[in-house]
């Protein structure tokens, strides 16, 4: 697909590309004695999402994320307790931002991007997470996938951000720090730009788009964008 002028619009992944997942670890620590099955409830979220959205189906994200830990205790042979439960949508709900996202936001707006964000989180009310993690003075406008029922990378999610701006698709850059986010984004016609934190990574395979621009820190990547596609 062509793509003759540069995106005006920052459009951020916020689940692990903003905020620190891994501040849950202790949870995953406790219930579980190993910390890394964080790793496996979170693969199996992204998952069942996804088939959800292949199967025309919709059930709100933290659902399934509550869903899925009950599946993976159960997989595991463990019980969980509601108080689990509680503890595991209290720290969704106020996960911190990783150290290098207000500068790289910062640089971003500063060099006149307009910034927005797409989740597959559910809308939350105040204070929702990014005004908990200090992010929401950032962006302009904060979405959910939850208005096209449907999870990324359905196309349909990328597409009601360009509506919703009045741009068109090619006017946004997706950042992700997940391949398979970027993947949909630019097959609906966006940019793609991928941070490489860790436990995320290329996919080397035929026909898998490679992102437009790919850095292992938030604040690299935002450099490159403004170095490559200033805005006017």
């Amino acid at each position: 697909m062509s793509h003759d002028k540069p995106p005006s619009i920052i459009v951020f992944d916020v689940n692990e590309t903003l905020l620190d997942i891994t501040t849950l670890e202790p949870l995953f620590e406790r219930v579980f004695g190993d910390r890394a099955v964080l790793r496996e409830w979170f693969a199996q979220l992204v998952l069942y999402s996804q088939t959800m959205t292949l199967s025309g189906l919709y059930t709100p994200f933290g659902a399934l994320a509550m869903g899925t830990l009950r599946m993976v205790a159960s997989i595991h042979g463990i019980a969980v307790s509601d108080s689990d439960m509680n503890e595991l949508k209290e720290r969704m709900g106020t996960l911190p931002a990783h150290p290098d996202v207000i500068p790289a936001l910062t640089r971003l707006r500063d060099a006149g991007f307009r910034l927005v964000t797409l989740t597959n989180s559910a809308s939350a009310s105040s204070p929702t997470p990014l005004e908990h993690a200090g992010l929401s003075e950032f962006f302009e406008s904060s979405f959910s996938v939850e208005a096209a029922r449907k999870f990324k990378p359905a196309p349909e999610t990328y597409r009601l951000v360009a509506q919703a701006m009045r741009v068109e698709t090619s006017d946004l850059c997706l950042v992700a720090c997940h391949l398979w986010d970027t993947v949909g984004a630019q097959a609906a016609g966006c940019r793609g730009a991928l941070v490489t934190r860790p436990h995320n990574a290329l996919l080397p395979a035929a026909e898998v788009p490679i992102p437009d621009i790919t850095a292992s820190e938030l604040s690299d990547l935002a450099e490159q964008i403004v170095l490559r596609w200033r805005a006017s």
